[in-house]
């Protein structure tokens, strides 16, 4: 019999069984696809060396140089080229491969890691709030502020974190298709949770609960 590295999960993506009254949600993955393109710089790294050769023929030309200098030029860069494209986009799959996002009706889960595989939990009670930023295919990123005193590492949790944010590094569901449906999903799931944990307001002074919302991010 074959043991898989997630076969031990009760639940995929779930490190233990959900305690009673917790439910499951929504799941779901990176698309390896997106995140090749905004997390790897695959395109941006196809440019580069693009660039490169289109340099090679500029600077050819300029000098008089024959033209099996730019072939040679060609015969170099472009197998470099392919074979950087071929690395990144293995690291995608296997990222995407290997990861699970998770939200359950108290908190957040993701399970990552290609050759450590890790799960952190986010109980909604440490979610500050949310921010989204949609794409034209559909696809998106949620990233998760952290309140108080809470803080993750942003070299363990890359390329599941917000970039830029390295002083508060915010956690983020990355590349999931149908993202605006699954922060829909994710604010309400918050605004219940919220809801339920809050005291009893006195009857002569009643307030409404915290509500999150849903920022877009930058």
């Amino acid at each position: 019999m074959t043991i898989r590295e997630h076969d031990y999960e009760p639940i995929p993506g779930l490190p233990e069984r959900l305690p009673a009254g917790e439910k499951l949600l929504w799941q779901g993955a990176p698309s390896w696809r997106v995140l090749a393109r905004r997390a790897f710089h695959v395109r941006k790294v196809l440019a580069y060396f693009a660039l490169l050769l289109a340099w090679q023929g500029v600077v050819g030309v300029y000098d008089g140089a024959p033209l099996e200098t730019f072939v040679g030029a060609a015969i170099w860069l472009v197998p470099m080229a392919l074979g950087a494209t071929l690395i990144l986009g293995a690291l995608a799959w296997a990222n995407a491969r290997s990861t699970v996002y998770s939200i359950t009706s108290r908190r957040v889960v993701i399970r990552f890691g290609v050759a450590l595989p890790m799960t952190i939990n986010l109980p909604f009670k440490v979610v500050k709030d949310v921010s989204l930023k949609t794409y034209p295919d559909g696809t998106g990123d949620l990233a998760l502020e952290l309140g108080g005193d809470d803080r993750v590492s942003y070299l363990h949790l890359w390329p599941h974190v917000r970039r830029w944010h390295f002083a508060n590094p915010q956690p983020m569901l990355r590349a999931i298709p149908d993202a605006a449906a699954t922060g829909r999903l994710l604010v309400m799931a918050l605004e219940l949770a919220r809801r339920d944990a809050a005291p009893p307001p006195a009857a002569a002074m009643p307030s409404p609960p915290a509500a999150a919302h849903l920022a877009a991010a930058g």
